[in-house]
Formats: C-alpha cells, structure tokens, sequence
C-alpha cells in the first residue's frame, strides 16, 4: 500500500497535483494554511492511493512524497 507524505510548507496551491491524480484524491485543504499562507494539498482517501507518483513528478514545490 502506498502512502502521500506531503510537505505541507512548500505547497503553493498550485493544483497541479490534483490534474494528474487518475484517482481523483487530491485536493486542496481549505481549512489549513501553511506557514507561507496557502491551502496545503491533502488526500480524501489513502487507501485508494496507488502510489503512481505522477503527483511527486508534476509538483514544482517537491512538496509531495510517496512511500511505499
């Protein structure tokens, strides 16, 4: 099972992320700011996460990891 680790400090609400996400599981977190005043990414449903990467790859911040 694969696992988002996100950074949430680096996140610019880009949403990049949440184009490329087959799942549709990304999203951006309205009731959070991060330390830079942004809407940090967050993820709805872990366990249907298949650890593809195609959000670590887009995300220009590197605010996204993916363990597995």
């Amino acid at each position: 099972m694969a696992k988002i680790v996100f950074i949430e400090d680096r996140c610019k609400s880009c949403k990049l992320c949440t184009t490329v996400c087959p799942k549709n599981i990304l999203f951006m977190d309205s009731k959070k700011l991060n330390k830079r005043g942004f809407n940090p990414v967050a993820v709805s449903d872990m366990d249907k996460c298949t650890g593809c990467g195609f959000c670590v790859t887009i995300c220009p911040d590197c605010a996204i990891e993916v363990e597995k």
